[in-house]
């Protein structure tokens, strides 16, 4: 059992054993330091990525889309997972939408708020690749600097960008959730491909132009570099 041990601040984990002072089998409380038990043993029983990876039968990585908002990202990506789990392999879908309602909810769309949120997104990625997942990730994710950050945490081939190309033009036109049109307006600031810009990645594993290519064409040709 567990005692929090307040003063220290630690856990002390409390066992029983038998005296072997007393004739009559009484039982003595022994502590022992949670905090130097982890460090010392966590080597000798930790599970390493590779052993969940192989009881998984897969290649954990990051399958990263970035593009402007309604560049298909979103779309691709859950068609991606939907193919993936048919196919028996173990995968987690991070979005960006969802995260801002949550773990980035305190985060704004300035610069500097939206590099702390692919910051905090790519850790939560490399844990996700550490329980060997495939990780897919859905963010607009705008500046190259903080995407080749995520690909520096993880392997070189444990990192797959996916750049979705699709022509501003034809983004404002699906414009599902009128953002575009609250951004043109000004009703709406820092909106990346109005007044926030956004920089294309200089060499994406895979581009894609959803305008032009079917979803399940594109699920294809990224099933293609990972299989």
């Amino acid at each position: 059992m567990f005692q929090n041990d307040k003063k220290s601040s630690t856990f002390r984990t409390i066992t029983e054993r038998t005296s072997a002072s007393s004739g009559c089998g009484g039982k003595e409380v022994a502590g022992t330091d949670m905090n130097a038990a982890v460090t010392s043993d966590a080597k000798d029983t930790a599970v390493s990525k590779d052993d969940r990876a192989q009881q998984k039968q897969q290649k954990p990585c990051i399958i990263w889309f970035t593009g402007l908002s309604g560049s298909g990202k979103t779309t691709t990506a859950i068609a991606l997972e939907k193919r993936l789990n048919a196919m028996g392999k173990h995968t987690y879908l991070i979005d960006g939408d969802h995260l801002r309602q949550g773990l980035n909810s305190d985060l704004s769309f300035t610069d500097e708020d939206r590099t702390e949120n692919i910051r905090r997104v790519g850790e939560v990625a490399k844990l996700f690749v550490d329980a060997g997942l495939i990780v897919i990730v859905a963010l607009i994710s705008p500046f190259k600097a903080d995407r080749l950050a995520v690909r520096n945490l993880v392997k070189k081939d444990e990192f797959i960008e996916v750049y979705m190309n699709t022509p501003l033009e034809v983004c404002e036109q699906r414009d599902v959730k009128g953002l575009y049109k609250k951004a043109r307006a000004g009703e709406i600031q820092n909106f990346t491909g109005v007044d926030s810009r956004y920089e294309k990645p200089e060499q994406p594993d895979v581009v894609i132009d959803s305008s032009t290519a079917m979803t399940a064409e594109t699920v294809d040709r990224v099933i293609s570099t990972i299989v």
